[in-house]
């Protein structure tokens, strides 16, 4: 997974988001759920670890700005 910069959280209102979840279409929704409330960065995909259930989905947002619409 990317390594989290300071720029993602260098001020109030912005934030680091990882999601922790059994499948790809549970993480994207709460994505999508996520977007329709702020600025966020788009989903590059959910990872896997190797020998661990579930996947990950890791994204910035921006509290800040409104959502794209």
């Amino acid at each position: 997974m990317r390594e989290i910069l300071d720029a993602h959280v260098a001020e109030p209102g912005l934030a680091v988001v990882e999601v922790a979840a059994a499948d790809d279409a549970t993480a994207l929704a709460i994505h999508q759920l996520l977007a329709a409330r702020c600025a966020i960065t788009p989903a590059q995909g959910t990872t896997r670890e190797p020998g661990k259930p579930g996947v990950r989905l890791r994204f910035s947002l921006d509290l800040h700005q409104e959502p794209d619409s």
